[in-house]
């Protein structure tokens, strides 16, 4: 069996499971929508996430990217293509490589993996256009009830952010990481 083979069977056994940078499995899954995702890589401070949409359209570099704003640990989520002359994030381009579930569920491991190693984070998701915004909604409220499991979610209307209900229209979203083992928590943040 080769390597990627034995990645994909401990990632349908839900191992956690780290190696050359690239993130396996070691999260609950979020309904069906985890069941087909990519291989995702990481930089060194879980900040940065990479991996390759493969469709029609061919195979297309995207990037995920959180980045502090000024407020301390609120975090834009950024997500868009890879611009290879800059390396930065397109996030204006629309690929439709026809993998949209698999893209969703790629973003999804990494709040996963990026709230493992920032616990305190709090984590802002705009779409730039309006389409792009309702996709966020569509992809929150299909996966809810799962995603509640281990996340608090949020929905900006008004200016105010409301606990995410399911058939509103929202501006924005923020999430953060439901702290489960808070003995754990505090001996980690004692440590620093």
């Amino acid at each position: 069996m080769n390597t990627k083979d034995e990645h994909w069977r401990q990632y349908r056994e839900g191992t956690i499971r780290f190696n050359e940078g690239i993130i396996f499995s070691g999260f609950r899954k979020f309904g069906d929508m985890i069941d087909e995702r990519y291989f995702v890589e990481f930089g060194a401070d879980f900040r940065v996430f990479e991996f390759d949409s493969e469709g029609p359209k061919g195979k297309i570099r995207k990037i995920i990217q959180y980045t502090e704003i000024n407020l301390k640990n609120y975090f834009n989520l950024g997500f868009g293509d890879k611009n290879y002359k800059t390396n930065a994030i397109d996030d204006l381009v629309v690929t439709n490589n026809r993998d949209s579930q698999k893209i969703l569920a790629a973003v999804a491991s990494t709040l996963f993996e990026f709230t493992n190693h920032h616990l305190e984070a709090n984590i802002i998701a705009i779409g730039n256009t309006l389409a792009r915004t309702r996709l966020y909604r569509i992809g929150i409220t299909n996966n809810l009830e799962a995603i509640e499991k281990d996340f608090k979610v949020y929905g900006l209307k008004n200016n105010t952010w409301h606990k995410f209900t399911k058939g509103i229209e929202y501006d924005a979203f923020l999430v953060n990481r439901r702290i489960v083992n808070l003995q754990h928590y505090e001996r980690e943040k004692d440590n620093k």
